[in-house]
């Protein structure tokens, strides 16, 4: 007899031992029909395990968080049972779930979306089949065997410690998995490809080019159908569409994974800065600068020549090894080293807005979201041990205020420390504890990820929210027991003696390039008034206005406000719609009428339309737009309604 408890605590009885889908429909028919997978005991696998033992269950439905991620691992299955039906020389290697699907890469011919329906049209007909995964535990020889003609499967299974070795079974198919899996295909209710991209086995570019192809899947074609509406909503937003469409950006092939920033591009880059200074000024903040090349010494003193050389770019001056900075840390040290501090110099807080370079494979490059160059809105914070809390807390509302500037939603995760690290186990104890405590006095709910840290202390990494629910981890806060020990800082207590400080490396930006874009696509191209590139447009109707337009162009230019007159022999229609194309906030058109009466007529990207408004009274809700770094187009709206 085996005895079976439900999370509620409910137990159900047995005379003999029950598979998963026989649990579900001792419950009831409708969750039998949906439940995909179980967890004994807090382990997760499929829905026809056997439970040979008393045991805790728990049943994974089509609604479970975690059902999700099963199906598309079932759906690459899928795929690429479908594509060895089609591609008979089609080698496989990995088919994981990635955050919005899943991949298979396949040493295979070329292929491109033009194949997609044929391929699509065969992983119909086998999800119509509702063909059972079953299964299959093998020893590791046995295994060998059965993938001898398979090269890349042989190479994972060698890599294998001995023991057994699950394969899952789907017809005529079989891959070497993991699991768990759906019961059977016809659970896959919605399945669409994406897209295909090139990629290098095992992302060593000596070995072969493989095709990537993603895909994606659902319980539900409504969810499938809503997804890729985001999609095509994020294809409108895209950063390098918009960037190249409003003259911000552009990238060189003289110079790949290096942007080039353009003048109405750099007006958005300053007003980023010019707000970050503002807000690090009132936190107490100073603002220092290090050199971009440091010798091989400073980096191995640092740890990053043993930990990160790989994504460092390296130079040779007069027989001496340089390496251009991946990070701005080991700089920081050197100045705080450069005196001696007392404990009443603690907290300092020194920013930099430092420019790195980390070398990244060609293939992952990806306009300003990855890049081989890129400013990071640094500061480390030198502190007392009783320091820590309050400082962290400070950082965190300096995110948060920043943050919401931007209409920015956040969620937090702690990491803590991964396998290659440095440091003792006690200093990471001490660090890992005092950003817990921080976060757990800061009051907001928080993820732990379970070594995930950086190679020299544990982190808190800020996810932000955009306008489409998509989140990017921007900010970043790390402490960091290590680096001041390697370098030697100290400074004089109140006991006159010697203490190690301890460090809080931060970004909140993270990335400027990255945030750049993240900002393009928050705001669809339509900036705020205080960040637009261009903020006026003036229309004269005819070119005898052109000089009463540059006369009141100059009273706001006086103002700091970014005013282009647009003054072509175009239908006045014709520049309006430019004007909105290139989402400029304020549209003012210059007519007889406003040149005998001194007034403006003015409209907004949100569709509001004055006439007979006053420049001072223009003005002033520009400028108020401006100090108040107004998020929406509603620049015309009165303060007090």
């Amino acid at each position: 007899m085996i005895q079976i408890t439900l999370p509620d605590g409910t137990v159900k009885t047995f005379d003999i031992p029950p598979a998963g889908a026989d649990i579900a429909l001792s419950i009831s028919e409708g969750l039998a029909r949906n439940c995909v997978a179980m967890e004994i005991d807090g382990l997760l696998v499929d829905l026809g395990t056997t439970v040979e033992t008393d045991a805790s269950i728990r049943l994974i439905t089509t609604q479970d968080t975690l059902a999700l991620s099963i199906l598309r691992h079932s759906a690459a299955h899928v795929m690429a049972q479908a594509i060895l039906h089609i591609y008979k020389d089609a080698k496989l290697t990995i088919g994981p779930v990635v955050e919005d699907g899943f991949y298979y890469d396949i040493d295979m011919g070329p292929v491109s979306e033009d194949d997609f329906p044929k391929i699509e049209a065969e992983i119909q007909r086998i999800i119509q089949a509702k063909i059972p995964f079953r299964r299959r535990v093998v020893s590791k020889a046995e295994a060998l065997a059965v993938y001898r003609d398979e090269p890349y499967k042989l190479e994972l299974i060698q890599d294998l410690p001995d023991g057994t070795i699950s394969l899952y079974e789907q017809g005529d198919f079989t891959d070497l998995c993991r699991g768990p899996h759906i019961p059977h295909t016809g659970f896959v209710k919605a399945i669409k490809l994406m897209k295909v991209s090139g990629a290098y086995w095992r992302a060593d570019q000596t070995r072969a080019q493989l095709q990537r192809i993603y895909g994606t899947a659902f319980f539900d074609k409504k969810e499938l159908k809503a997804y890729l509406q985001f999609i095509e909503e994020a294809k409108k937003r895209n950063h390098r569409k918009i960037g190249a469409a409003l003259d911000l950006f552009s990238f060189h092939d003289e110079a790949p994974g290096m942007p080039f920033f353009h003048a109405k591009g750099m007006v958005i880059w300053n007003a980023l800065l010019e707000y970050w200074r503002a807000e690090h000024r009132a936190a107490g903040y100073v603002e220092t600068k290090t050199p971009i090349m440091l010798n091989r010494g400073l980096w191995e003193r640092s740890g990053h020549w043993e930990n990160y050389r790989e994504n460092m770019y390296t130079s040779s001056v007069d027989d001496i090894e340089y390496a251009i900075k991946p990070m701005n840390c080991p700089g920081g040290m050197l100045l705080y080293g450069l005196k001696p501090h007392s404990y009443k110099d603690l907290p300092i807080r020194a920013a930099e807005i430092g420019l790195v370079h980390r070398h990244e494979l060609s293939g992952v490059l990806s306009g300003l979201f990855r890049v081989r160059a890129f400013h990071q809105d640094d500061a480390h914070i030198f502190m007392m041990p009783d320091q820590i809390e309050t400082e962290i807390l400070g950082v965190l509302r300096l995110v948060e205020r920043i943050y919401q500037t931007f209409g920015l939603g956040f969620h937090l995760e702690l990491s803590t420390r991964p396998a290659k690290s440095i440091g003792t186990d006690s200093q990471w104890e001490e660090a890992t504890h005092g950003l817990q405590s921080a976060l757990d006095a800061y009051g907001k709910a928080y993820k732990i990820n379970e070594g995930d840290g950086a190679f020299y202390g544990p982190k808190i990494d800020i996810h932000i929210k955009d306008a489409l629910g998509r989140t990017w981890q921007c900010g970043t806060i790390q402490l960091d027991m290590a680096l001041p020990e390697r370098f030697n800082l100290t400074y004089v207590g109140k006991d006159n003696e010697k203490h190690r400080p301890i460090m809080i490396h931060r970004v909140i930006y993270g990335s400027i390039e990255r945030f750049f874009g993240i900002l393009v696509e928050h705001f669809a191209g339509k900036f705020p008034f205080w960040l637009a590139p261009v903020q006026m447009a003036m229309l004269p109707i005819n070119d005898d206005l052109t000089s009463h337009a540059e006369s009141v162009r100059d009273v706001f230019e006086k103002h700091g406000i970014r005013v282009e007159i647009d003054d072509r022999t175009e239908s006045l229609n014709k520049k309006i719609r430019e004007a909105q194309i290139n989402n400029i906030p304020v549209i003012l058109t210059i007519g007889a009428k406003e040149k005998e009466t001194g007034t403006l007529s003015v409209r907004t990207l949100d569709g509001t339309v004055r006439y007979g408004m006053l420049p001072e009274v223009l003005l002033d809700k520009l400028l108020a737009a401006i100090r108040d770094r107004r998020l929406g187009q509603d620049i015309l709206v009165d303060e007090t309604t």
